[in-house]
């Protein structure tokens, strides 16, 4: 990811103080199989000085690119969500926990890659009625492309017999 980072000197050690920064910058090497950002992602910021750090709260939007997990078929949906974080002075035991880089200013890209991770759906639909791909012949079904199959599971046979010798 190549975002820039956020110089925060005229924030950090003043109460109350604010900056509004504005980023943008593709996201490689995040998504899944049948998701992944598409395109540069806007990133927009506002940097307070809380005492414990810097709390960065914003949003985050761009498209994801995806293929639907019924039907195969590739379509785009924009996205954006909210950001709210801490970024803390110095280094801090938390694995998790975000920090000021070496020199003083806010990295977003971890921020910015966790909150688009959260949004990338694990199995994403072009539409909430897709009815997928035949099992048989593989035709699209939303497209009428599939010819309807009269096929019957073999281990069925056994009590479809019975049920005919009930109905004589």
């Amino acid at each position: 990811m190549s975002f820039a980072r956020i110089d925060v000197d005229q924030v950090v050690g003043r109460p109350g103080a604010t900056r509004e920064a504005e980023v943008r910058g593709p996201v490689e090497g995040l998504g899944t199989e049948l998701a992944e950002p598409r395109g540069p992602v806007t990133v927009t910021l506002r940097l307070e000085w809380v005492g414990e750090g810097v709390l960065v709260t914003g949003r985050v939007a761009g498209e994801l690119s995806m293929r639907c997990a019924r039907c195969l078929t590739a379509f785009e949906r924009p996205f954006r969500t909210e950001v709210g974080e801490l970024f803390a002075v110095g280094p801090t035991d938390d694995p998790d926990a975000y920090s000021l880089d070496a020199e003083g200013r806010v990295d977003p890209d971890q921020m910015v890659r966790d909150a688009i991770g959260v949004e990338l759906p694990f199995a994403p639909l072009c539409r909430p009625d897709c009815l997928g791909l035949c099992e048989i012949c593989g035709a699209d079904r939303n497209v009428g492309g599939c010819p309807g199959h009269e096929s019957t599971d073999p281990r069925w046979d056994g009590l479809d017999a019975v049920l005919a010798m009930l109905e004589d």
